[in-house]
């Protein structure tokens, strides 16, 4: 996608190989930084500090992460080791386990002498075949916009936390089909969740929808279901960090409000997702594991002063407590559909099974 008219990607391998950069996502909107990953330790450390985030991306970066450890002792117990810690790093995102999982099963088979080499070109092929899947699912989301078009005024959309091309390698999950739309001549408009406590709606899909041109407003997290009632969203549209077997969706926490308060306004919510999402092995979203992340994100927010810093102040009192949970579980029943690289299906196992045959139905996790 494009940052000050320049075509950007999310993540990708420097020019000697010797390391991979990402967008520092945690300076943003109000800085655009690049960093360095050249070992493990520097992976694990994007992974969990935020530096990347979203499902897709972080299953990128792992992916790198896995080429990064070979290099610096390519033996099959740093392979092994490397992978266990990576899959450690964040456990609601299923994505990230599939990508280090597939790039140690591409060069465990191979000398250690090349296993460096392999498993950079696999890393890379995950970064590819995740712009080819979310280049599908802008395609397939588009399709779907054009039939829910208006007259007389701009289709008015609501999304929830950051689904972007920031969250993947481009495009994005939930806004690709926004960005298609847009670049056919659809008239559009995005209302963009703040997303709490980090706040990505506000500061990334904000961002990234300024960057593309796209028409949006910014709204506190608790306002969509009152835009709902008022008629002034026609679609819901999110990402997923895991889908179950049945269709039940794990997104960023706020996401099973949102789609309550679209069923009782009888709004559809869709949600867009690659492949790599699906979690074969989970019968229902009751089984995937919330992470809780540290309070602090809770407590403070970072910003913009006056005097053009940023800034980290506290919002809450000294010694109150805080809970800090990061996802949660939207039913399959509460969903109108899903949007994948291969279609649109029902949120179910059938539907699923529609897109994806029972030899496709490996394990990602």
């Amino acid at each position: 996608m494009q940052v000050q008219g320049k075509a950007h990607r999310s993540i990708w391998l420097s020019d000697d190989r010797q390391c991979v950069r990402v967008i520092d996502q945690r300076r943003l909107p109000h800085e655009f930084v690049t960093a360095e990953l050249r070992t493990l330790e520097d992976t694990l450390a994007a992974i969990n500090e935020m530096t990347v985030r979203g499902a897709p991306l972080i299953g990128a970066t792992a992916g790198f992460g896995v080429a990064l450890a070979l290099h610096a002792d390519p033996s099959d117990g740093a392979l092994e080791s490397c992978v266990a810690q990576l899959i450690q790093c964040r456990p609601t995102a299923v994505n990230l386990g599939w990508a280090a999982r597939r790039v140690a099963a591409r060069v465990r088979p191979l000398a250690p002498a090349q296993r460096f080499e392999a498993a950079l070109r696999e890393a890379q092929a995950i970064c590819d075949d995740d712009v080819q899947s979310c280049m599908a699912i802008a395609r397939h989301g588009a399709q779907l916009l054009a039939t829910l078009e208006v007259s007389g005024r701009p289709l008015q959309i609501l999304t929830h936390c950051n689904a972007g091309w920031l969250a993947t390698v481009d495009w994005g999950t939930a806004l690709a089909p926004i960005y298609r739309a847009h670049e056919q001549g659809v008239a559009l408009h995005v209302w963009v969740d703040e997303t709490r406590p980090r706040n990505q709606g506000a500061a990334l899909t904000a961002w990234e929808l300024g960057q593309q041109g796209v028409p949006h407003t910014v709204i506190t997290d608790n306002a969509g279901g009152h835009l709902m009632r008022q008629g002034k969203v026609d679609i819901c549209l999110v990402g997923a960090d895991r889908v179950a077997a049945n269709g039940d969706v794990c997104n960023k926490i706020g996401t099973y409000l949102k789609a309550l308060a679209a069923c009782d306004n009888a709004i559809p919510f869709y949600v867009a997702l690659p492949y790599s999402t699906i979690d074969w092995t989970i019968a229902s979203g009751e089984q995937i594991p919330i992470e809780e992340r540290h309070a602090d994100e809770v407590h403070s927010v970072v910003g913009r002063d006056a005097s053009g810093g940023c800034t980290r102040v506290r919002l809450t009192p000294a010694d109150s407590q805080a809970a800090n949970f990061s996802f949660d579980v939207t039913p399959a029943r509460l969903i109108s559909g899903l949007i994948t690289e291969r279609g649109v299906s029902a949120a179910s196992r059938d539907g699923l099974a529609s897109l994806y045959g029972p030899g496709e139905q490996v394990v990602n996790q």
